[in-house]
């Protein structure tokens, strides 16, 4: 059941930064800003703000998702300098959340956004918003048993190893396949969240792997790579490929066949949510401790309809 959650509510520290932050810098942390993905969730996050006169906002992210160092570095930054609240997309579960439990010592609100943090520090932090992704990857496998039948090899296509939105998404994929039909699953095999890398793991897959019969890239450099070495070995339309994420790349490949379908998440809400979730916080408003941000699959049949325009980028 969610719970309802105010400033006040969380801790007399928070409750006390309620009071003081009447204005102030919120700061947007993502895993990386090299990604049309989470340009769109700066995009929601400035949208947000527009209409929030008594704070700004910041977006900033490292070079890489797998920079993770780098991503905790900015959270200790913000937090060094006194921002009113944070929106937080950590890279990793485990070393994000001693910095989360840093920003709550210090009376900072957090938000959140995409991936969870390590079990045990839910008390850190006051909003989580999200796909869900377990449901996201077992409505991809459903849709490859579907196109692709119930026996023969599907190659999983991976990106960072241990975060939170890689467990659920693609282990949910994996075991939904091994609990609905007798496909034998290649990999995962895990990119870091870089196009060039998939492609080449792609093609060494397809090369190894004449008769599969299905493929799933997870996260938007991932399944971009993987449809460019599908592409190139001559192979689309030859088997089932579903992507993850859906900028323009992957739009064009739903387009021409390469890939059946790509599952985009709401990255616009996950920004603009995200910001009006710690607003919210600030001002001492209730917010629920859960907000699905939900997914849509996207298909060369309805990529032209309101409900796929809406969340592709």
């Amino acid at each position: 059941m969610k719970k309802l959650l105010t400033t006040a509510l969380v801790t007399g520290v928070l409750a006390t930064a309620a009071s003081v932050a009447a204005a102030g810098e919120i700061a947007v942390i993502v895993k990386t800003t090299n990604s049309s993905f989470w340009q769109n969730v700066n995009k929601g996050a400035s949208a947000a703000i527009e209409g929030i006169s008594e704070h700004t906002m910041t977006f900033n992210g490292p070079a890489s998702e797998s920079a993770i160092a780098d991503q905790v570095a900015l959270v200790e930054n913000a937090i060094n300098r006194g921002v009113a609240a944070i929106v937080l997309a950590p890279s990793d579960p485990e070393a994000l959340a001693p910095v989360v439990r840093r920003a709550f010592e210090a009376g900072i609100p957090v938000a959140i956004i995409d991936s969870g943090l390590a079990e045990g520090s839910e008390q850190y932090f006051q909003a989580f918003l999200s796909t869900d992704n377990c449901a996201a990857g077992q409505q991809a496998a459903q849709m490859m048993i579907d196109n692709a039948g119930s026996t023969g090899k599907v190659a999983v296509m991976s990106y960072v190893a241990g975060v939170g939105s890689e467990i659920g998404r693609v282990g949910c994929f994996v075991d939904y396949i091994g609990e609905n039909s007798d496909i034998e699953i290649v990999g995962p095999l895990y990119s870091q969240s870089q196009m060039a890398t998939a492609l080449n793991q792609t093609t060494d897959l397809l090369a190894a792997n004449d008769d599969l019969i299905g493929i799933f890239g997870a996260n938007e450099p991932t399944a971009i790579g993987m449809g460019r070495a599908i592409e190139q070995a001559g192979k689309a339309g030859q088997l089932v490929a579903i992507g993850f994420d859906g900028n323009a790349d992957l739009q064009d490949m739903v387009k021409s066949g390469t890939l059946l379908a790509t599952a985009v998440q709401g990255s616009f809400q996950m920004g603009e949510l995200g910001v009006n979730a710690v607003a919210d916080i600030l001002a001492g408003t209730p917010v629920t401790d859960f907000i699905d941000t939900g997914v849509v699959m996207v298909t060369k049949e309805n990529i032209d309809t309101p409900v796929a325009q809406n969340v592709l980028y």
